[in-house]
């Protein structure tokens, strides 16, 4: 077996028939090399439940998984050039991230528009 990535389930779709939808899965290989790492973050962004983010680090490819209220399904953003920090994008939607810090924006709303959300990663100190 070659040293091949299966990022299993990064993505479940719905597909609806006439009478009922019937649930897929979607499985993506990456040849990552070495330098795989998975991450789980979670944010807190002043809404009602915490929202938690898997990073999926293996280069040349960065991926975040995020969940938005406004989609069905979990969203699978990849990494585009940034000023600083990172930024992920998906459809219409940008996830950046800063240090502890997250924003999510809804690029149809123009470029100088305010964040949907404003996060803060939690940090579990003892």
């Amino acid at each position: 077996m070659t040293r091949a990535l299966f990022v299993a389930a990064i993505a479940a779709l719905l597909l609806p028939t006439a009478a009922n939808a019937a649930q897929t899965s979607l499985q993506i290989e990456l040849n990552a090399g070495r330098d795989f790492e998975r991450h789980v973050m979670t944010y807190d962004c002043a809404i009602e439940t915490p929202i938690t983010v898997t990073y999926i680090n293996a280069a040349p490819n960065f991926l975040a998984l995020v969940p938005i209220a406004e989609e069905p399904e979990e969203l699978v953003f990849v990494s585009t050039v940034a000023a600083s920090g990172v930024r992920y994008v998906s459809g219409k939607w940008a996830w950046e991230t800063r240090g502890s810090d997250a924003s999510l924006y809804d690029t149809t709303l123009g470029d100088d528009v305010e964040a949907v959300l404003t996060c803060s990663e939690f940090i579990n100190t003892p």
